[in-house]
């Protein structure tokens, strides 16, 4: 009980990195829409943390907060598999202007046949905010054309409060005897660093939570170490299987991302290990491949004390550097044995403050990404970041996060691993 798991030193990655920040060299035409950044909303100074889903009939929807987390929700619709944004909802709930964090969105398939999308919304504390604390939920059941308003769960008005961070990081699909059943494992964090699980059922239409609980209590002092926060699940054969795996972000810098590992619906979880630099960093969202391999996206971070000391001009006296939005191509096998995989993808380059011009170290603040797959095998990925050099020409824009005199906006990048695959073997040779 309470078992402390070492961390292991931290070591650079050695698998291939291919760096689609800007176009170079002899690139085939065909593949520079790789480099392409789309713009889903560069409005107001500072926007962030998107989350996206993908219609029955091909749209894309992106739902984002005006601001660093909280602030009123915003939803952008693509009609093009994410080349181009337009306002998304006709009718958005009034409750929706009130979001207190990052959306999260889902979509839920039921064993007769229907379906719903599923939004939630946590409501942590806020300097100088009030919160009912909990968390809320909408519930499309017309494809997104329509949501109900803000239902509130676990708030200062029940029989259980929680104030949770980042409701749902994840929400994954339950079994009974091997079969998908109308139950699904929601997990969540609080500023303790207490992950939490509740699972979410429907009783004559109406949506219910139970209770949350620690599912990660043997490992408190793990947990607590490291900073086990906004944890990704991840189910085996493609989203069949009977293994889940939790990717969990370490936030207090001290370790490499961890995995856990559950054979019994999450009821149970292995101890941590820790993953390779190569996989290591914050809010991991995993998207399987239509050749079975796995895509995860992430805010890559740099631990391994040499490179940090190489990199210190460029990100000061810190203990750890970040090299920004990054996708990882692999499969689940590499990830249950800790390998490295087989490459990395830096999506695209977050600009720090005197940065001019790509480079290999980046902003941190970015990734969060909503990760969607188009028929024909393309993830369309939306981010958040600093993604451009324009500069405001008078004075700077007052932010949640200070002061800047760059834009923080929501773009999308469109990848299909075919064509890296092809761009990395290229290089290679």
């Amino acid at each position: 009980m309470f078992s402390f798991t070492k961390c292991p030193e931290a070591k650079y990655y050695t698998i291939p990195q291919l760096d689609l920040s800007e176009k170079t060299g002899d690139t085939p035409p065909e593949l520079d829409y790789l480099f392409e950044k789309y713009v889903v909303d560069d409005s107001k100074a500072y926007l962030g943390h998107p989350d996206s889903i993908l219609l029955k009939n091909g749209d894309i929807l992106t739902f984002y907060p005006e601001g660093h987390g909280k602030g009123k929700i915003i939803v952008k619709r693509s009609t093009d598999g994410g080349k181009t944004y337009t306002d998304g909802l006709k009718n958005m709930p009034s409750s929706w202007a009130n979001s207190l964090e990052t959306p999260t969105v889902f979509r839920l398939d039921f064993r007769d046949g229907s379906e719903k999308l599923l939004l939630v919304s946590g409501n942590p504390k806020w300097p100088k905010t009030p919160t009912p604390l909990g968390f809320n939920c909408s519930i499309s059941d017309d494809e997104g054309e329509t949501w109900t308003e803000f239902e509130r769960f676990f708030d200062r008005k029940s029989d259980f409060t929680i104030c949770p961070v980042v409701s749902m990081a994840s929400l994954i699909h339950l079994k009974e005897n091997g079969e998908f059943v109308d139950k699904w494992m929601g997990i969540f964090h609080d500023r303790g660093f207490r992950n939490y699980k509740t699972i979410l059922t429907f009783e004559n239409g109406k949506m219910h939570w139970s209770t949350p609980e620690k599912y990660l209590s043997d490992y408190r002092k793990t947990e607590k170490y490291t900073g086990i926060c906004e944890v990704c699940a991840v189910r085996s054969d493609g989203g069949k299987g009977d293994r889940i795996c939790l990717i969990a972000r370490a936030n207090k810098k001290r370790s490499n991302s961890i995995l856990f590992i559950s054979d019994d619906e999450g009821k149970t979880w292995s101890e941590p290990k820790f993953l390779p630099t190569a996989l290591t960093g914050e809010r991991h969202k995993a998207v399987y491949l239509p050749d079975g391999r796995l895509y995860i996206t992430f805010r890559s971070i740099i631990l391994s004390k040499e490179d940090v000391i190489k990199q210190r001009s460029n990100y000061g006296e810190k203990n750890w550097y970040s090299e920004g939005l990054v996708a990882w191509v692999g499969t689940f096998d590499d990830l249950v044995n800790l390998r490295e995989g087989q490459y990395r993808i830096k999506l695209a380059h977050t600009y720090l403050p005197k940065q001019n011009a790509p480079s290999l170290v980046a902003n941190a603040d970015t990734g969060y990404c909503g990760n969607v797959l188009l028929p024909d095998g393309t993830v369309v990925t939306s981010s958040y970041g600093i993604f451009f050099t324009d500069e405001k020409e008078h004075g700077v824009y007052n932010t949640d996060k200070g002061l800047q005199k760059r834009k923080t906006c929501v773009v999308a990048k469109r990848v299909n691993v075919k064509d890296t695959d092809k761009l990395l073997k290229d290089i290679l040779d």
